[in-house]
């Protein structure tokens, strides 16, 4: 797996991930969708660790810089 997420892009899916995770477990988001925020999140956070979206590889995109 070629890196392909930027240092910002990584930053923005983190605090995007744990605002999900606080509304999850504060019981803002219940039921199905708050299953779904969970699972986003951990996605988010993954790839975040990782530094790698499938997702960009299926569409050609990335905010990685060119070295």
């Amino acid at each position: 797996m070629k890196k392909n997420m930027g240092t910002t892009d990584k930053f923005i899916r983190f605090i995007i991930a744990a605002a999900l995770l606080i509304a999850f477990l504060t019981d803002t988001v219940t039921g199905v969708l708050g299953y779904v925020a969970l699972a986003v999140a951990a996605i988010f956070i993954l790839t975040s660790f990782i530094s790698f979206c499938p997702l960009y590889t299926l569409f050609g995109g990335s905010t990685c810089k060119v070295k």
